[in-house]
């Protein structure tokens, strides 16, 4: 991400040198994309879950690539998903779909250190009662936001560290599965019948889990002006990283069911249970090295937080400069050179929402799986217009200069057009469909449907306020300009 300057439109990313060579990019979009938070819930479905994991990889995740990797290097400006889509919809397209993509991380971080306290709960033995989760929440959402108005130079230290340790710890999870399989055999059977996928509720309600865990591509393709080679390059980064992605994720997901029965993994301490229950039986106790991963994975969460705030930050910033959204969001401070009032704002939400889904539902997975569900149906939106922004920008923008193009012609942009917008729509269904359980059908649809729709109506009435403003403002320019003639 390239820092937005105070007073300046934010300039492009093609502006600054060619940095990303192929094994930076395989990195750059490793960090993004692989999280921790969701293995638990991928495991869940059971040893089938790693057989979904290569099927929706190949139908959507590797399509989504291309995607991205054709609207990225034609238009590497600041902003990346907002100028996509404000280029073929139009500024108002544009504007509530940077606003989408920027409140889904204030309402996803919450979710996100709800699984941090669980994990702490596990490691430690200890019993947070609901309202002292909610005070950690809310505090490690406003160490986000103090990392974030921090220089680049400062808080990338953060992701950089957290991806290291995300695959250490993952891989780390593989690893003692193996360990734990061979002393004392799996938790779960690995028979071939085992991996055919059974289209049944239990399983079909975790499938948003693993397309939602897909996501990320964009924040690479964003830096398109800042690749060497993208017509080379980009085909063998989606390959290298997709496959470093796909094996982590299913060598983890392999991990959590090797010690773990299936039935009784939990969606927010899947992991942490596996660990210790590994640790333990591999090494007689779970000793210092477990708090020592477990730590690690704590810090993950956190850095994993800060890499999308920074980006989704850096999105809205783009819009307020541009001056389709209110100024606040473009406000930039003067020393740090971060988005720094947008910053702000995202904690002031995430407080709000977290406040909301404590008095609502003080019990832990249910407050996962409510936020994670609404952040992930707010997060998905932009998708839907972001995937047919590239026909529409191929017919209305045929002499763009585009370093990379999907393989395939006319037939292929279509073909990874339809398999990703259907991937997404499915998620979005889904995500509606199946509430957390426990929680009653009508509490859930408010949540998440009610919350989709009045994000949906904010992005808008921002735009409009914004334009308004800017049209006042351009008339009262015009009329001291006529005053002076």
């Amino acid at each position: 991400m390239a820092d937005l300057q105070p007073g300046a439109p934010g300039g492009t990313l093609s502006e600054h040198p060619k940095v990303f060579g192929l094994y930076s990019m395989v990195l750059f979009s490793v960090s993004a994309i692989l999280v921790a938070d969701t293995v638990g819930s991928s495991a869940a479905m059971g040893v089938q879950g790693l057989t979904f994991w290569i099927i929706l990889g190949l139908l959507f995740f590797i399509p989504y690539g291309f995607v991205t990797a054709e609207l990225g290097s034609a238009w590497p400006d600041e902003g990346g998903i907002y100028v996509w889509v404000k280029t073929a919809f139009g500024p108002g397209w544009g504007t509530v779909t940077s606003w989408m993509y920027w409140v889904n991380v204030a309402l996803w971080a919450p979710s996100v250190f709800v699984l941090f306290i669980g994990a702490i709960e596990v490691a430690w033995g200890v019993d947070v009662p609901p309202f002292w989760e909610a005070v950690i929440v809310i505090a490690m959402v406003w160490a986000i936001v103090l990392v974030g108005i921090l220089p680049l130079r400062y808080s990338k230290f953060v992701p950089n560290l957290s991806a290291a340790l995300k695959v250490i710890v993952l891989v780390g999870l593989g690893v003692l599965g193996v360990a734990y399989v061979a002393k004392h055999g799996a938790a779960n059977s690995f028979a071939l019948s085992e991996w055919k996928p059974r289209w049944n509720s239990d399983t079909i309600s975790f499938l948003p889990i693993i397309i939602y865990s897909y996501m990320g591509f964009e924040l690479m393709s964003s830096a398109g002006g800042a690749i060497k080679n993208p017509k080379r390059d980009v085909p063998k980064m989606i390959g290298l990283a997709g496959g470093a992605i796909l094996f982590v994720y299913m060598f983890a997901t392999f991990g959590v069911l090797a010690a773990t029965p299936a039935k009784d993994v939990s969606i927010v301490t899947g992991i942490t249970d596996a660990l210790q229950a590994m640790f333990a039986a591999v090494f007689g106790s779970a000793g210092w090295l477990f708090y020592v991963a477990v730590v690690m994975l704590l810090f993950t969460f956190f850095g994993n937080m800060v890499t999308w705030s920074i980006g989704a930050n850096q999105t809205i910033g783009a819009t307020g400069l541009d001056e389709t959204a209110p100024g606040v969001f473009g406000h930039v401070n003067r020393k740090y050179g971060t988005p720094d009032y947008a910053f702000v704002l995202m904690g002031v939400i995430a407080t709000a929402i977290t406040v909301v889904a404590y008095v609502l539902d003080p019990t832990q997975s249910n407050v996962f799986w409510t936020l994670f569900a609404l952040s992930s149906i707010v997060f998905l939106i932009p998708y839907l217009l972001m995937f047919p922004a590239l026909l529409v920008l191929r017919r209305t923008h045929p002499d763009q200069p585009r370093p990379y193009v999907i393989p395939g012609g006319r037939l292929g942009a279509w073909l990874c057009t339809i398999l990703c917008e259907a991937g997404i729509l499915l998620t979005l269904f889904l995500f509606f469909y199946f509430p957390a359980e426990g929680v009653s059908k009508t509490t859930f649809w408010l949540i998440t449907g009610g919350g989709a729709a009045v994000s949906l109506l904010i992005g808008w009435w921002l735009y409009w306020h914004s334009t308004r403003r800017s049209g006042t403002k351009a008339a009262a320019v015009s009329d001291v300009q006529g005053q002076g003639q």
